[in-house]
């Protein structure tokens, strides 16, 4: 089978040869290839100047970052096959560290399929495609992964910001399966989750090691969750040892789920809804003192521009967290913002404990979960932040 060609100008193929996947609008020579010649979601044969073949793409013409690799052989055919053998290589990955079937399956560029994502939940997968191209390619995919997995429900989450950039719909479906709440285990600990209504993909799995690492921590711990979602530190630490959990988050349905998976866990938690900085300043008003305190928020910085701003938002949680926590308690800080540093996110802790007249220590770094791997050429595959940090006087 051939594809349509897309040429690059001169030069623009250092990227690629370099491993990166993402090829731009104003990398295309649109004399030799005009990009409104072709259709959102087209598989594609990407050349040099030189006319070297570099692999082949899906494309969408309407958006700067226009094209993303799918293979370097340009003789492949993009087909059901094609997406078997790349969902079989995640899968063998995933099984070689997890021996229950709850993982991120796809986890986008970081399994060479650039704009798809699938968490297993045992027999329900849920499937986001954030592109035109894997839009396009969406009955290959879920033949594959019916090929592969033989799964017995299939959830489509096609809500994500992303897909407006790519032109697309947001829209959550059922492919196959019923609409039952998914079930999630993660360190022993059992949880449920909704099916068409939760944040993101139902669940996130990349902090499960940094999770595991904190049950260490908990036992006889007075715990407060921040943004806790449906439980994922809080009623961890419930089910670890600690000695009384709080959790507060501003979505009432996921503060009745964690209520859920407290019972099905056989612990106690409570539950504050509101906004995290107000109830934070009300807990430090009331005197109210924890031993461990989790600050785990959605990202606060979406974009470059955002930064400033998101860094003032993330050291007055900090500060405010801090207030909070005994001597020698310990604080969990995590940020999921892309634009967010390591580095700063760091300066953030010191800077918010300077402010409180406190000292930290640095006791834990944490990242995202294996299930979550890197691309080397692609730093915005690497995302998570997280440090367990002990303060003092």
């Amino acid at each position: 089978m051939t594809y349509p060609i897309l040429k690059l100008n001169p030069g623009r193929e250092r990227r690629l040869q370099a491993g990166h996947l993402w090829i731009f609008s104003n990398e295309i020579d649109n004399v030799a290839t005009p990009l409104k010649s072709f259709q959102a979601g087209q598989v594609v044969q990407v050349i040099s100047a030189r006319d070297q073949a570099l692999g082949l793409a899906t494309l969408n013409p309407h958006c700067l970052l226009c094209a993303r690799i799918l293979t370097r052989d340009a003789k492949e055919i993009i087909n059901v096959d094609f997406f078997v053998k790349r969902i079989t290589q995640a899968l063998n990955l995933r099984e070689s560290f997890y021996s229950q079937p709850f993982y991120r399956l796809i986890y986008s560029e970081g399994d060479y399929l650039s704009g798809l994502i699938v968490d297993r939940y045992d027999q329900t997968l849920v499937v986001q495609m954030n592109t035109a191209g894997m839009q396009a390619q969406s009955d290959n995919i879920i033949e594959a992964l019916k090929t592969a997995l033989k799964p017995t429900r299939i959830i489509l989450r096609n809500d994500s910001s992303y897909r407006l950039v790519e032109g697309l719909p947001q829209e959550n479906s059922i492919v196959f399966g019923d609409d039952q709440d998914i079930f999630i285990e993660e360190n022993d600990t059992q949880f449920s989750a909704p099916a068409l209504d939760g944040q993101k993909t139902a669940w996130f799995y990349d902090h499960r090691a940094n999770r595991a690492e904190f049950i260490k921590w908990v036992k006889g711990k007075r715990v407060l969750d921040v943004y806790s979602y449906l439980g994922g530190w809080g009623l961890e630490a419930a089910k670890h040892g600690a000695k009384e959990v709080i959790c507060v988050d501003r979505s009432k349905i996921a503060l009745e789920f964690l209520e859920k998976n407290a019972t099905l866990n056989g612990v106690k938690v409570k539950t504050k809804l509101g906004d995290a900085f107000k109830l934070l300043q009300d807990l430090a008003d009331a005197q109210e003192k924890f031993d461990i305190v989790i600050v785990d928020p959605p990202a606060f910085i979406k974009s470059k521009k955002e930064i400033n701003q998101g860094i003032k938002g993330y050291e007055k949680l900090n500060r405010l967290a801090m207030k909070l926590i005994k001597p020698q308690g310990l604080l969990v800080s995590a940020s999921c913002s892309l634009h967010l540093s390591r580095e700063e996110l760091l300066n953030v802790i010191q800077s918010a404990a300077q402010q409180n007249h406190g000292v930290a220590q640095v006791v834990y770094q944490g990242a995202q979960a294996y299930d979550h791997p890197v691309h080397p050429a692609i730093s915005e595959t690497s995302y998570l932040k997280a440090f367990f940090v002990r303060l003092g006087r």
